[in-house]
């Protein structure tokens, strides 16, 4: 198993940055062109909390299929943090924390720390999650200054 760990500071406040983290929107956006997230059962408005489960064409770039991608959220709040399992046939381990703490009214920490198991491909698919983890906050302080 290895880990990929990014912090960066988000130009918002920690309760906007919660309440876009709820939406799939979100993760479309933040993760494109990287990868692209369908839902399978056609249901683009999911709201993540606590409980849920949902499965997702996952895309390479937006068009190598690899396989469906299932996320079971494990907790989803503001005060414990986000922590997702997640996983396809090709990465049956990609177990997703997300920290959030408040700097000020304007300004978030935000930390992804991921947990990665694929077996031999392990340290591939780490090189490739750290590229992705890095685009993704790149994407998000986009988002939050518009």
């Amino acid at each position: 198993m290895m880990t990929v760990r990014k912090t960066s500071v988000f130009p918002a406040s920690e309760k906007e940055v919660f309440k876009r983290l709820q939406k799939l929107k979100t993760l479309q956006y933040i993760a494109y062109p990287l990868a692209s997230f369908t839902p399978v059962d056609g249901n683009n408005k999911l709201i993540w909390k606590a409980g849920s489960k949902s499965s997702y064409k996952f895309k390479l770039f937006g068009f190598i299929p690899f396989g469906i991608h299932t996320i079971k959220v494990i907790h989803f709040g503001l005060d414990n943090g986000i922590l997702t399992y997640e996983g396809n046939k090709h990465v049956p381990v990609w177990n997703h924390r997300i920290i959030i703490k408040r700097i000020d009214g304007k300004k978030t920490k935000y930390t992804d720390i991921v947990d990665i198991d694929a077996g031999w491909k392990t340290p591939f698919v780490y090189l490739w999650a750290v590229c992705f983890y890095a685009h993704r906050q790149k994407r998000w302080i986009k988002l939050l200054k518009r």
